[in-house]
C-alpha cells in the first residue's frame, strides 16, 4: 500500500527485495564486506558485561550470526527484505522501516549492512527502539558515504556529459549520528572504519557490490550503463592500476551503537565533550 500522505520514497521496494534477492542467490548471506561486519559487531558484543536473551538479527548475514549467538545462549529471530533470505533462515521477510513486531520483544537488536538503503531511515529506527526492552541494545553497521570512490570516478569519466547515478545514496557518519540522538536511544555512540582494498579488474569490484546487494535501487527511472561506456570505465579503472597491476577502492564501514532508555542508565556527557568511549559504552553495567 502506498503512502501519498507521507515524505516521497526514494528507494524502490520492489526493486529493493529482487535485488536482495538476487544477492542471496549469488552470496547466502556469506558476501566478504557482511562477513567483516558481523566479524566487528561481535567483537564490540563480546565487550558486553550483560547477558541477553532474545535477539533479532536484520541481514543476510544473519545464518552466520545465529549460530554463534545461540551458542552465547541467546534466542534469535531473523529478518530480511529478500523472500529467499528469509525463507532460507526460517526467518521474517519485512522491510525494516515496517517491522512487524511487538514493543519490547527484544533486548537485543543487530541490523548488518542494510540501513543504508531504507526508505524511512528515522522510522526504521524508531521501530527498532520501540521493539527493544528498556536497557536493550542495538548494534548496527552499513557502508557510509566515504565510499566507492573510484567506482564513483571512473564510471562519471565513462559517461562524460550524461551522467547518471548508479550507486544508491549512502549516509554520513554525522547524519547517522544526528538520527540516534534525535530518535532517542541512550548513550549512542557512532564510528565508522575504512578499508582500502585493491582490485585487479572492475568486474570483480562489480561483482562483490551484486553480492552484497548493493546496487541501484532508486525509484526514479534507471538508465541502464550502455556497454561502450561500461567498457570505457573498465579502461579508466584499470587505467588507475598501481605498480602491482591493481587499483584501489575505499569502503567506509559505519557503526552504530545504542540503548534502549533505562532510568538507571549513566548520564552521558555533553555533546562534544568525548568522553564516553565505545569501550564505556558497551561496558556499562546490567541495571535491574
Amino acid at each position: 500500500m502506498s503512502n501519498t500522505d507521507g515524505p516521497k520514497e526514494i528507494f524502490d521496494r520492489k526493486r529493493r527485495r529482487r535485488i536482495r534477492d538476487r544477492a542471496y542467490d549469488r552470496s547466502e548471506g556469506k558476501d566478504f564486506l557482511g562477513q567483516i561486519m558481523s566479524e566487528e559487531i561481535l567483537d564490540r558484543l563480546s565487550l558486553v558485561k550483560r547477558d541477553f536473551k532474545k535477539c533479532l538479527i536484520i541481514g543476510q548475514a544473519a545464518n552466520g550470526l545465529r549460530s554463534q549467538l545461540n551458542d552465547m545462549g541467546i534466542e534469535t529471530i531473523a529478518a530480511d527484505a529478500s523472500f529467499l533470505a528469509a525463507a532460507s533462515f526460517g526467518g521474517v521477510q519485512c522491510d525494516e522501516d515496517r517491522l512487524p513486531f511487538a514493543d519490547y520483544s527484544f533486548d537485543l537488536v543487530i541490523n548488518v549492512a542494510t540501513l543504508d538503503s531504507v526508505n524511512d531511515l528515522p522510522g526504521a529506527l524508531a521501530l527498532t527502539r520501540r521493539i527493544l526492552k528498556p536497557d536493550g541494545l542495538f548494534l548496527a553497521s552499513f557502508v557510509g558515504a566515504e565510499s566507492f570512490t573510484t567506482l564513483k570516478s571512473v564510471l562519471m569519466k565513462a559517461e562524460g556529459d550524461r551522467v547518471s547515478v548508479h550507486i544508491h545514496p549512502q549516509i554520513d557518519i554525522r547524519t547517522a549520528g544526528d538520527l540516534m540522538s534525535r530518535i532517542g536511544f541512550a548513550l549512542p555512540v557512532i564510528d565508522s572504519d575504512g578499508l582500502r582494498l585493491r582490485y585487479s579488474t572492475l568486474d570483480k569490484l562489480v561483482s562483490d557490490i551484486r553480492d552484497m546487494g548493493g546496487t541501484n535501487i532508486l525509484k526514479d527511472q534507471i538508465r541502464s550503463l550502455p556497454r561502450n561506456v561500461y567498457e570505457q570505465a573498465k579502461m579508466n579503472f584499470e587505467n588507475g592500476a598501481a605498480d602491482g597491476g591493481k587499483t584501489t577502492e575505499h569502503i567506509e564501514i559505519i557503526y552504530l551503537c545504542g540503548w534502549a532508555p533505562h532510568p538507571d542508565q549513566p548520564v552521558p556527557a555533553r555533546r562534544g565533550s568525548g568522553q564516553m568511549s565505545l569501550k564505556d559504552a558497551l561496558n556499562k553495567p546490567a541495571s535491574d
